[in-house]
């Protein structure tokens, strides 16, 4: 160490960098000295403006797909959270954020904001989503909705008490939306038209591709693994094609002696209405093989779903085939969602069917373990 300098004289270092004899410098920090959690890039005012949003994560999810399904909307951006508050910032200035901000309750405590939107990593998602309800906001968190029991357990226990103190209150019960945005496609749409009301076969493929062992998403205790953190996609995409909730759940995987985070695995799924779906999550198929196919059979009809840009139909008067640019209900979801929060309406998805969801994706780990058939209990 050549030398130690108070911050205050920051310049003695900085100004000669180069031209000194010095090796390493110490900057000193007064104990004193003011953090700050929060920087207002934008004074604007939001008072009367409905359907404000904070952000919670600033990661390529936000930027790369939620930002850009909101700015058609129009949406009031307000907060932008992230841990690195560069991040933040940085993303607030380009996107239009008013305040970026290292601490997420600073937004739970603003009354202007009327949504909150979760998009971190898995692990936060639960004591979020939980600190949210309980702020009074509305919230969307990207899947999967937690990652444990326990966690589940929490969430169904904030949103029974806000239900029962939002009975006995002239108010709507603050919505709570997981981002299966595979539901609100328009091919899911039109699959759902088409199938109509009765039991049907369901096979649904999921090309995951492969992911390195030590990235997060396979760390149970961050990323929950893919099936839980992933595949609950296609579990919730299944539950709606087929208008019932699943009931019991078996899985097996690839290979002799499967881990817990394995990601080459078949799901099947058994519905309350008769309903079977078989969800094949693979991530040793060729890359240059569609991503994600589905099939539903019922009444000696078929359909197929290629990638998200072309739907073929077999045995449907007036229907044989359709194709689209690839849209995977993201910006519909979101348009829904934002027009539900200004202008009041039903949940998107509603509660039970995302807690069933959740469940059978923790089930099918079980019977991964135990190899068995596991029942799934009622809400």
């Amino acid at each position: 160490i050549t030398e130690r300098v108070p911050l205050a004289e920051y310049d003695t270092i900085y100004g000669s960098i180069g031209k000194s004899g010095s090796i390493a410098s110490l900057l000193l920090y007064d104990d004193a000295v003011n953090t700050h959690t929060s920087v207002t890039i934008d004074s604007r005012s939001f008072g009367s403006s409905k359907g404000v949003v904070a952000i919670i994560g600033a990661g390529n999810f936000t930027s790369a797909t939620v930002l850009p399904a909101l700015k058609p909307l129009k949406a009031e951006l307000k907060y932008i959270v992230s841990a690195g508050g560069l991040t933040a910032s940085t993303l607030a200035k380009r996107a239009g954020f008013a305040i970026a901000t290292t601490d997420y309750r600073e937004a739970l405590s603003d009354n202007d904001v009327d949504l909150v939107m979760i998009t971190t990593r898995h692990n936060l998602h639960a004591p979020m989503v939980i600190d949210a309800l309980k702020a009074g906001k509305n919230v969307f968190v990207e899947k999967p909705l937690c990652l444990t029991e326990t966690e589940l357990d929490e969430i169904v226990v904030t949103y029974s008490k806000l239900k029962i103190q939002n009975s006995k209150l002239p108010r709507q019960l603050p919505l709570l939306t997981v981002g299966f945005n595979r539901r609100f496609a328009p091919f899911t749409q039109k699959m759902k038209s088409l199938i109509g009301q009765g039991a049907v076969n369901i096979v649904a493929t999921m090309n995951a591709g492969f992911i390195p062992a030590n990235s997060w998403v396979h760390d149970l205790q961050v990323g929950g693994g893919r099936i839980i953190g992933e595949a609950c996609h296609f579990i919730d995409l299944c539950s709606y094609l087929c208008g019932s909730k699943v009931v019991s759940v078996c899985m097996n995987s690839l290979g002799t002696a499967p881990q817990e985070n394995s990601d080459n695995v078949s799901i099947v799924l058994r519905y309350a209405n008769g309903s079977n779906a078989v969800i094949n999550y693979f991530a040793n198929g060729s890359k240059a093989y569609s991503k994600e196919r589905v099939e539903v059979h019922s009444q000696e009809r078929s359909l197929i779903m290629d990638n998200w840009r072309t739907l073929e139909g077999h045995g449907f008067k007036g229907f044989s085939r359709t194709k689209s640019k690839q849209d995977k209900g993201h910006a519909e979801q979101f348009r829904l969602l934002l027009e539900r929060v200004t202008s009041g309406g039903e949940p998107l998805i509603p509660f039970d069917e995302i807690i069933n969801t959740t469940k059978a994706s923790f089930a099918a780990i079980i019977s991964l373990k135990e190899g068995r058939w596991v029942e799934i209990s009622e809400l």
